[in-house]
């Protein structure tokens, strides 16, 4: 019994890290969250699908769904990972290196975050417009992957500051089986939910590409992770990964 509230515990603690669902009034506990996130994005990525049925059913065009769906995203997270890769956009686009970290922990908004996060919202909205079929298996995968990508990145990178909204997750990380249980759980969902078939393994071995080479790009750029190059991981991998998936319809 102990161990099952404990992962309870752990599981309402990543949901509400991760989220804004209102679940502060249960007892939850933040250690090892991060193991959760990729199920955390699977179960962000159903509630859009729900939303989106039901917003199909009522004969609405595709390409507003897949804009209110993007929103709806964003709400739900609230905002946590996008503000990441609009700091990790300013940060980067400074050419002094000794100078990336200060600037990512600004809190004003650059040009180069705005920008950001306009391609961001704009390629996701526009892939998902693109996605005719299975649309709520894509926006769980994307999630869901994204996600995974983040736990990829705490478990191989150094994180950089001894204090921050991300080096909890470094210090608890368990490896390798608080990244093989979101790997493991995502391949299933898509030989559940695909079969095996050549067209799951292609998308399997390109979202494994991408939740490998993002992590690495940021760490090659920075030389290490911050809370905020994980919340640029997680809205990188879903955009190119949605825009991935529509290239399948």
């Amino acid at each position: 019994m102990n161990v099952l509230k404990s992962i309870a515990d752990r599981f309402i603690g990543s949901l509400v890290f991760y989220t804004t669902l209102p679940l502060g009034a249960f007892p939850f506990s933040l250690h090892r969250i991060a193991s959760f996130a990729p199920g955390v994005g699977l179960l962000i990525g159903a509630l859009l699908g729900v939303a989106d049925q039901g917003l199909s059913a009522l004969g609405m065009d595709v390409l507003l769904r897949s804009a209110l769906m993007v929103c709806l995203w964003l709400g739900l997270t609230g905002g946590l990972h996008l503000d990441g890769a609009m700091d990790t956009a300013d940060g980067l686009s400074v050419t002094d290196p000794q100078r990336r970290l200060a600037v990512m922990s600004d809190s004003h908004s650059g040009a180069f975050g705005v920008m950001a996060a306009i391609v961001i919202l704009l390629l996701k909205t526009t892939a998902l417009a693109s996605v005719q079929h299975d649309r709520a298996l894509c926006l769980a995968l994307a999630a869901g992957w994204g996600r995974w990508s983040q736990v990829v990145a705490i478990a191989r990178y150094p994180y950089l500051k001894p204090e921050g909204k991300g080096a909890f997750h470094r210090q608890a990380i368990q490896v390798p089986q608080d990244w093989m249980l979101g790997l493991v759980l995502l391949l299933l969902l898509q030989g559940w939910s695909l079969g095996l078939t050549a067209t799951t393994t292609i998308v399997s071995l390109l979202a494994i590409l991408l939740c490998l080479v993002i992590p690495a790009y940021f760490q090659h750029q920075l030389g290490g992770q911050t809370g905020d190059t994980y919340g640029a991981i997680v809205e990188w991998t879903e955009t190119l990964l949605l825009i991935a998936l529509s290239l399948f319809q």
